[in-house]
């Protein structure tokens, strides 16, 4: 079963994009505007005789080959997918083209519009407005602000399930820094 390009062109055609076949690879090569990434290039491809889909957008970020914060922002890449759903990242070492990609086997299935709709959009959404703009920052300056705002959501969390928790927490802390310093005299 499986899909075919002309399945997934209805359903561009539905959302009123442009797009253009690649016959030759077996794709469809579209893109979107973006904030956060000049080119946003996304490709549909379908391999295995539409038994595989994948969504990717290529060369998302350059300079990272020989950048001198390039374990910072592998690192972050793996943060990233380990944060969201579906999306992978991709690095070649041979080129340092970098991918975010969406990948699953169709086998006997159909890729229902509901199902590229939302990869396409999930896609778009994480690379754009929340990978691009941490990547950015690790590339400037070697560190990771997800980790920030993953305390922040922690603690957002914390308060909303457990309300009043955070004043007690920040009273002991407080206290425990008061214990283990001395007095200015």
């Amino acid at each position: 079963m499986g899909a075919n390009l002309k399945q997934i062109a209805k359903y561009l055609d539905n959302l009123g994009w442009e797009y253009r076949f690649d016959d030759e690879e077996e794709r469809i090569i579209t893109g979107v505007e973006a904030d956060n990434l000049e080119d946003f290039l996304i490709v549909v491809q379908l391999d295995e005789e539409g038994k595989f889909f994948r969504v990717f957008a290529p060369q998302v970020l350059a300079g990272v080959q020989e950048h001198p914060h390039k374990g910072a922002i592998l690192q972050t890449m793996l943060a990233i997918s380990w944060e969201t759903k579906m999306l992978q990242w991709e690095y070649d070492p041979s080129d340092g083209e970098i991918r975010a990609i969406i990948e699953f086997p169709l086998e006997d299935s159909i890729l229902t519009e509901k199902q590229f709709n939302r990869c396409l959009s999930g896609l778009i959404q994480i690379v754009d407005n929340i990978a691009m703009p941490r990547l950015k920052e690790v590339m400037e300056t070697g560190l990771d602000p997800g980790n920030i705002e993953l305390g922040e959501r922690l603690l957002l969390s914390i308060q909303e399930e457990a309300p009043g928790l955070l004043e007690i927490l920040e009273k002991a802390m407080e206290a425990r820094k008061k214990r283990g310093s001395f007095p200015n005299e």
